[in-house]
């Protein structure tokens, strides 16, 4: 039976390795997250790109720990606001800032603006702990609210307006959500191939030598 493949999130959050662990379930792998290891530094996202940031997060986490890692970066990128928040997103108001917070800023900031196109963008990347890493990417295209509306999901879900479904982010379910969003399209593209990842992996990791301990027949 084929020994599976351990790959760690790169991440805390509980939701987000549920999602990724159903979505891989059937391939042979053994998925962790960081809660799963003792403490580890944290990576300082201070790249320009959420590809940068993404590989910044995998490629640590990956040499840290040995094993291959998965991380994603992304962001909201509004057209009349020359792309802003972008991969500030998650700093936009500030370092300890709620996310009603963020999204009240981005309403003001948008207050009388026409143009309310936007996009939110996800980059997912698979490295191993030599350095090399497989890149996928995701975008979900909306508008940006007049106001907040819903209770699900997270960060600027209830000001982005979803036009295919008729509903903000956040009053999507989350299997709504999952087919539509920029973090699912990425992730649809990595199940769509995880057998040529898998295979990636294994060209790439240092095969452990087996010893055999006990009588040597001396």
């Amino acid at each position: 039976m084929e020994h599976p493949i351990e790959i760690v999130i790169a991440t805390r959050n509980k939701g987000k390795t549920a999602e990724i662990r159903d979505l891989l379930k059937g391939f042979p792998v053994s998925i962790k997250d960081l809660d799963d290891f003792g403490p580890i530094p944290d990576v300082i996202e201070d790249g320009d790109t959420f590809d940068e940031n993404a590989y910044k997060k995998a490629s640590f986490t990956a040499r840290v720990l040995g094993i291959p890692a998965l991380a994603d970066d992304s962001g909201l990128m509004v057209e009349a606001l020359n792309g802003l928040p972008g991969v500030h997103s998650a700093r936009y108001a500030g370092e300890n800032a709620s996310d009603e917070d963020r999204q009240q800023k981005l309403l003001k900031e948008m207050q009388g603006i026409d143009n309310r196109k936007a996009a939110f963008e996800c980059t997912i990347s698979i490295a191993v702990p030599t350095g090399p890493a497989l890149t996928y990417e995701g975008r979900c295209e909306g508008i940006i609210a007049e106001k907040a509306k819903g209770a699900n999901g997270f960060g600027y879900d209830p000001v982005f307006f979803y036009p295919p479904l008729g509903k903000t982010f956040a009053e999507l379910t989350r299997e709504e959500k999952s087919r539509v969003s920029h973090r699912g399209r990425a992730l649809k593209e990595i199940k769509d191939e995880f057998g040529k990842v898998i295979k990636w992996i294994k060209l790439r990791m240092p095969i452990q030598e087996k010893f055999i301990c006990g009588d040597n027949g001396d």
